[in-house]
């Protein structure tokens, strides 16, 4: 019985042993598949390995840490707002000039604590449209708007400051978008400052410079021809301002609240187009100029007349200066195939083009075209030096020769007024000067 009881031992001892080291080895076998290794060597080899390069890999993971906590500070104390949202539009993240911008009342700026909706706790709707825009283009996506505030008790309502916000917006990881807020108050009572200024200047130039053409032209007359010349200059430069002037005036009463509205009414366009061009026609003639026009000849679209005539005159006159001599301007409409808007609100567009045959814009010049002020390249303005023409009217070489760079600026505005858009580019088989002005389907008299 102790003989048996003695085997029974042993023999439970041995399978033991069996069963430990079979499930040694197969933690082996595990270890160097994990490991990559085909044999204890290598695999000491590279358990040796990763004790080394531990340090330096928890030193990598604190200097990211630390560029986190540094990107984090100066996102907190940044002049512009930072917010951040996941793929359901909950806030996850904002700093303070945000906090203060939107008005979103959280408790403490960084990461938020519980994640609510975007809309829940700041109340612009153009922000949320930023947002979804730049989640589905995945692109940087840009907006200005009206930031209005609105008060939470409808019992006792207050009145919220009111300011113009602009968004920059880009997508992140895991449909997460990043946006930064800017308050362009500053910028908007900037602007407001320099029309006024302007506008006070025009006004106060506008008498005395009237005055002095009226005196000059007076004495035109009465003195030599010797000395004569001094006065076509003096009534040339008279002019000159005088034009500058009443640009800028036109320019004020585009804008703010000088603007009193459209007057709508159903205009023949391409009459309109035809008056323009016998308003212009003595400075055309100067250069030998000729009007193709391709389009309907009768076409009746609601248009303010006036403002409308002014920016065919700009359009056509801008044409006459950078026109060669002999040359054509090319005035096309080209009308949409059916005035009908789509279900998506969008619609075809009246398409007006004014093309001359001149050199065209430069490339630095293109995006500056509208600006206020901004003249082209001389080159370009200089394609036809007045000194070849002809002897001419004081007043016609001062028509040709002038140039404030108002006048296309005050097209893009009239323009923006219909609602409508303007670009400028080169022709691309002309190679000229093409202006393309676009109106919208709800122009059209129906």
């Amino acid at each position: 019985m102790t003989i048996f009881a003695y085997l029974l031992g042993l023999a439970t001892g041995v399978l033991l042993l069996v069963w430990q080291r079979g499930r040694q080895r197969y933690r082996e076998q595990r270890l160097l598949g994990t490991l990559k290794a085909t044999d204890w060597p290598t695999a000491l080899g590279q358990v040796e390995q990763m004790v080394q390069t531990q340090p330096q890999q928890q030193r990598q993971l604190r200097s990211l840490g630390t560029s986190r906590d540094t990107l984090e500070r100066i996102l907190q104390t940044a002049p512009i707002g930072y917010l951040q949202v996941d793929e359901e539009n909950q806030l996850i993240w904002c700093n303070e000039q945000a906090n203060r911008l939107l008005k979103m009342n959280q408790p403490l700026a960084g990461p938020v604590r519980r994640r609510r909706l975007l809309l829940e706790v700041a109340r612009s709707y153009e922000l949320d449209a930023l947002i979804e825009e730049t989640r589905e283009k995945q692109t940087c996506c840009q907006r200005e708007w009206m930031l209005y505030q609105i008060s939470p008790d409808p019992l006792h309502p207050k009145e919220e400051p009111t300011y113009p916000l602009r968004g920059y917006a880009l997508p992140l990881e895991g449909g997460e978008v990043g946006v930064f807020l800017e308050n362009r108050q500053e910028a908007a009572l900037l602007v407001q400052q320099r029309d006024r200024w302007t506008s006070d200047v025009a006004h106060e130039l506008k008498t005395p410079l009237t005055s002095i053409r009226l005196v000059a032209e007076t004495l035109q007359p009465r003195v030599d021809d010797g000395q004569r010349r001094w006065l076509d200059r003096l009534i040339n430069e008279t002019i000159r301002l005088s034009n500058l002037v009443e640009d800028l005036l036109n320019l004020s009463r585009l804008q703010g609240d000088q603007f009193r509205g459209l007057t709508l009414e159903p205009v023949d366009l391409p009459q309109l187009v035809q008056r323009a061009w016998v308003s212009l026609e003595p400075l055309a003639q100067v250069k030998g100029l000729t009007l193709t026009y391709e389009g309907p000849s009768r076409y009746l679209v609601n248009l303010d007349e006036t403002l409308f005539h002014r920016v065919l005159l700009n359009l056509i006159d801008n044409a006459i200066k950078h026109s060669p001599s002999q040359a054509t301007i090319l005035v096309r409409l080209n009308l949409p195939p059916q005035p009908v808007r789509d279900g998506d609100g969008e619609a075809d567009a009246i398409t007006l083009e004014v093309l001359d045959m001149g050199s065209g814009f430069s490339a630095k010049d293109l995006p500056y075209i509208f600006d206020r002020f901004y003249r082209a390249d001389p080159s370009r303005s200089r394609s036809d030096p007045l000194v070849d023409l002809p002897p001419m009217d004081p007043v016609v070489a001062t028509e040709l020769s002038r140039g404030t760079g108002l006048g296309l600026a005050i097209v893009s505005q009239i323009v923006e007024a219909h609602n409508g858009t303007i670009t400028a580019a080169n022709h691309p088989e002309l190679g000229g000067g093409w202006l393309q002005l676009q109106l919208p389907v709800t122009a059209l008299v129906e």
